[in-house]
């Protein structure tokens, strides 16, 4: 299976050390106001919420998986449930790939396989390159398109 782009945990670091850093701010310079009259867990929570968020998103990163098999996508993830999502390339509708504005500034972007399925059947692969990611999207429709079953030879 293979994992994320690189450059999704810069991203992922970088919105963790933003919080620190507002954490950090607000401690000291309102430090003393804080301390004196006991609300020192107010800042104290922030840093420690920031600290642990950082570690479920680093988690959520390394946990991030998917593999492209000869008939389906495979997509694993999660860090307090694992899910596990196999979508074969006969259910497959179409590929797109979506650039966000927090992605387009990582320079990264997603592959959304859209599926002959419910709502929720859909699957992203977020955090790849760009130039990965349109050549995933068009060997994820050159797949699916090959799969397709033929039309029988003795239909009307």
């Amino acid at each position: 299976m293979e994992r994320l782009d690189s450059r999704v945990r810069i991203v992922w670091l970088a919105s963790a050390l933003v919080g620190g850093l507002i954490g950090g701010a607000l401690v000291g310079a309102a430090g003393r106001f804080f301390f004196d009259s006991g609300l020192w867990v107010v800042p104290v929570a922030f840093v420690v919420l920031a600290v642990l968020g950082a570690g479920y998103e680093l988690a959520r990163y390394r946990i991030w998986r998917f593999a492209i098999e000869d008939d389906a996508v495979t997509l694993e993830r999660g860090v307090l449930t694992r899910v596990t999502s196999v979508v074969p390339f006969v259910r497959v509708q179409h590929v797109d790939t979506q650039r966000g504005p927090i992605e387009r500034l990582a320079g990264l972007s997603s592959v959304v396989v859209y599926t002959a399925g419910s709502r929720g059947a859909d699957i992203t692969i977020p955090g790849l390159a760009p130039e990965r990611a349109d050549a995933i999207r068009e060997r994820l429709r050159r797949l699916a398109i090959e799969s397709e079953p033929g039309e029988p030879e003795d239909a009307v």
